[in-house]
């Protein structure tokens, strides 16, 4: 039953998913330009989406319950916006701080489908979160 290939995987993305989700939350009540509400809701919709099929799929492989991101790097995370916009909430920077996330999740998602060999159900995952994460930095663009 267990394919520790395919569990790596697929805590790696909930990982992802989980970060983005957090970063949207913690960013949102900042955010005053409504276009960029509507992308974020979209966007957070999209990572609960990918993070409920990871839960659907990850008992064909474990009896664990999928990985997410810890407390530390939730914390991590709600610094690290506090910080950057101290002095500078614009949409711009917003739209800046999200950009750098999704890029760093693209990477991450991109060495997942080049270097893990997983199985067509979790390889369509990864490929799922990747384009949804491209898709997004192309919609972010125009908040910059």
């Amino acid at each position: 039953m267990e394919n520790q290939n395919e569990i790596n995987v697929l805590d790696e993305l909930n990982k992802g998913a989980c970060m983005g989700m957090d970063a949207i939350h913690f960013i949102m009540d900042k955010v005053e330009e409504g276009g960029l509400k509507e992308e974020l809701n979209r966007q957070y919709t999209k990572y609960k989406e990918i993070s409920t099929k990871i839960y659907a799929l990850y008992p064909e492989y474990s009896r664990q319950e999928p990985h997410e991101t810890s407390t530390m790097n939730k914390l991590m995370t709600w610094y690290g916006i506090e910080m950057k916009t101290l002095t500078d909430s614009s949409t711009s920077k917003l739209t800046e701080l999200l950009l750098q996330g999704t890029n760093m999740g693209i990477i991450e998602g991109r060495k997942l489908l080049n270097h893990k060999d997983t199985n067509e159900d979790v390889h369509k995952l990864v490929k799922e979160y990747v384009d949804m994460q491209e898709d997004a930095v192309e919609k972010l663009k125009q908040f910059l």
